[in-house]
């Protein structure tokens, strides 16, 4: 039987935590996870259900999960994030995947998430396959925000959805985009990207035709309305703050002089 590491990285997740843990049981041998200086009951929470606790100062989402993963016990393991949960189907799948030679080191699954009281459907964000089954000696995670797993070949995939449990309040929602905007502004502009009002304008309203119509908003009512008018408020953002980026370099003292 194949033996798993169930990875998790958390701050402050008290509201969420006891969820994923919860779906966890009967699946995962070992649970493992990496904290980033919460203030709540994370960690008591951690340990009551029986998780291995470690604290490890802030870096970024990739290696915080490569850290976690390093820890493990086991090569086999599952990547959860703190807002999601095993359905029953994804965990009927898992325990049938223990009990058979695995025909791939990395595995996907579907994401449903779960936005402002409701299931969403389409808007791009579903089936929103996630690779979170890994063998940790043939993939790691890599990328500063919206970290993926790096592996050679195909995937094979599992039954049944991870379910998440995404923003609380649109005001939640806002917050996100105005955070991770910023860190992917930044990621561009390290990565040497300097070619920004032309993305901005013509990426943005595209970004929304794409979600609400191409993908099905339109069928999630108003919440696939309010998903594309943010993912097409993400983009502008994300260009306009690498434009001020820009900017603040090329001002520099002895830049262009």
């Amino acid at each position: 039987m194949n033996r798993l590491s169930a990875c998790l990285i958390t701050l402050n997740e008290e509201h969420n935590l006891p969820r994923a843990l919860a779906s966890l049981a009967g699946i995962a041998d070992e649970i493992v996870v990496v904290d980033s200086g919460s203030t709540d009951r994370t960690e008591q929470i951690a340990r009551e259900h029986g998780a291995v606790f470690y604290s490890r100062a802030w870096t970024n989402y990739a290696d915080q999960k490569n850290f976690a993963a390093a820890r493990a016990q086991h090569d086999w393991v599952l990547s959860l994030d703190a807002d999601e949960e095993l359905s029953t189907a994804l965990q009927t799948s898992l325990l049938d995947w223990k009990k058979h030679e695995p025909e791939s080191s990395v595995c996907e699954m579907a994401r449903k998430t779960w936005y402002l009281g409701a299931w969403i459907k389409h808007s791009g964000w579903y089936p929103d396959f996630q690779r979170r089954l890994y063998r940790r000696d043939a993939a790691q995670f890599s990328g500063i925000i919206h970290e993926s797993l790096k592996f050679e070949g195909l995937p094979g995939r599992l039954n049944g959805d991870l379910l998440h449990y995404t923003v609380r309040s649109f005001a939640e929602h806002e917050s996100n985009v105005e955070r991770y905007t910023t860190l992917a502004a930044r990621q561009m502009f390290e990565a040497g990207k300097r070619s920004w009002r032309g993305a901005m304008w013509l990426a943005t309203p595209w970004s929304w035709f794409q979600n609400f119509f191409l993908r099905g908003g339109f069928l999630d009512g108003y919440r696939g309305a309010l998903i594309a008018q943010m993912a097409a408020r993400s983009v502008r953002l994300k260009y306009a703050k690498l434009g001020k980026l820009i900017e603040a370099d090329h001002n520099k003292p002895g830049v262009g002089a």
